[in-house]
């Protein structure tokens, strides 16, 4: 059997993005997840700052097993329909207690069918991050929920500032 190169469309394009809205982008990102594949795609916003900043781009894998205190998962919210990616704080029968790193008010119980997929990389200018989703994570969380994280990076001393900037790139 001989294997031949398979050219690619022309009508796809190398680099270029597709906008969605909201609800359209879960959907596909639905659609995906379901058959086992991971999915990337480019953040918007500033809720998981410092640690997935606006611009990164973010790949969800699916779920394998139930979301874990300081996992990064993305969630359909209840009241819009559409799509946030935030950090799970707390677990319990009513199903994940979830927030932004960035954000004040966590975004209440969201229930497992609610969360589509785990937050398995984020690059940065072409470079992986790996802050905020190692074992790390866990403390993160922690903090997070304890409502901690937001006065840590407020203040950021000078050299605590470029360490966090090293690490991050």
């Amino acid at each position: 059997m001989t294997s031949q190169k398979v050219k690619p469309s022309l009508l796809i394009k190398r680099q270029e993005e597709l906008p969605l809205s909201g609800t359209a982008f879960v959907t596909l990102l639905r659609a995906v997840l379901d058959r086992g594949v991971a999915f990337r795609f480019r953040a918007t916003g500033f809720s998981m700052s410092p640690f997935i900043r606006n611009g990164d781009v973010l790949t969800v894998s699916p779920l394998s097993g139930r979301p874990r205190l300081g996992d990064v998962v993305a969630f359909v919210k209840q009241e819009t329909g559409g799509l946030a990616i935030h950090r799970v704080v707390a677990t319990s029968a009513e199903g994940c207690l979830i927030k932004g790193d960035n954000s004040s008010r966590h975004d209440g119980h969201v229930s497992e069918a609610n969360i589509l997929g785990r937050i398995a990389k984020v690059e940065r200018n072409g470079k992986k991050i790996l802050l905020g989703l190692g074992p790390e994570r866990y403390l993160i969380g922690v903090l997070a929920r304890k409502g901690l994280l937001i006065p840590l990076f407020l203040p950021i001393p000078r050299r605590l500032k470029t360490l966090l900037r090293r690490m991050q790139t």
